[in-house]
């Protein structure tokens, strides 16, 4: 599945969660770094905006699904991938990690949210080394020296693998910046994730999750924030249709 603009095209080149993870652990034991996005349709909308953040996304070195819509667009385009929201995919990554014995940080939210979901990885992740924790201020920029300083200190540590909680553009800002000053990293963006684990904010039930009303969920619980955000993501919804159903046709 793609999505296209001017000069760049952004893959889901990780189809599966599969793949992901066996790429992953691959990376872990190669010594290579990485940067992983979860590509939503809040994403098309900001790259739509802003040619930055498709430069960013084009940067990530694996890309897969979050949320139905993308799902549902490409299983019209005749390129189908399963739906992986990042949140859903801290634990999975976090067992990886401990298997090959490399060391996390997290990075993002608050110091209270940062240790409860400290707490809650390592208790559902036996043999898991959480070795680093950063808490950025209010006012971080991922192209500002405090991003390099938490970027130097993740290297410096020897981390393999950072869970970003930062929120788009910023994480994946982060993770692109990354690969060139903290290379042997893997980069994992993750949204409110951290915070979910911790207890500091909560996700929709898990029967909602299924039949991809987590939208709805996440609307009622934050009115004032996504429903503006939802309705630039339905506006964007249409040209996505049509350009899934060309992709479809041109593969005959």
């Amino acid at each position: 599945m793609q999505f296209d603009y001017p000069g760049q095209t952004i893959h889901i080149n990780m189809p599966t969660q599969g793949a992901l993870l066996g790429e992953v652990r691959r990376r872990f034991r190669a010594g290579e770094g990485f940067a992983l996005a979860t590509v939503n349709l809040d994403h098309l909308v900001k790259m739509r905006a802003s040619a930055d953040f498709i430069r960013v996304y084009a940067g990530q070195d694996l890309v897969v699904a979050d949320g139905w819509p993308i799902v549902m667009l490409s299983r019209l385009a005749a390129r189908p991938v399963d739906l992986m929201p990042g949140s859903d995919l801290i634990l999975p990554l976090a067992a990886v990690a401990a298997e090959q014995g490399v060391p996390v940080a997290l990075v993002g939210s608050t110091e209270v949210a940062l240790e409860d979901a400290r707490r809650d990885l390592t208790a559902r992740v036996p043999g898991l080394k959480i070795t680093l924790a950063a808490a950025p201020s209010g006012r971080f920029d991922p192209e500002g020296a405090e991003a390099a300083e938490i970027l130097a200190r993740l290297d410096a540590a020897g981390i393999r693998l950072c869970f970003l909680a930062l929120g788009a553009p910023k994480q994946e800002t982060l993770a692109l910046r990354g690969r060139s000053l903290a290379p042997a990293v893997g980069f994992a963006s993750i949204g409110a994730g951290l915070d979910f684990l911790g207890g500091h904010q909560v996700r929709a039930p898990l029967w909602m999750r299924r039949v991809g009303l987590e939208w709805m969920w996440r609307m009622l619980s934050s009115p004032g924030r996504m429903v503006p955000r939802y309705a630039r993501s339905a506006a964007v919804l249409p040209g996505q249709v049509l350009k899934a159903l060309r992709l479809r046709w041109s593969r005959g």
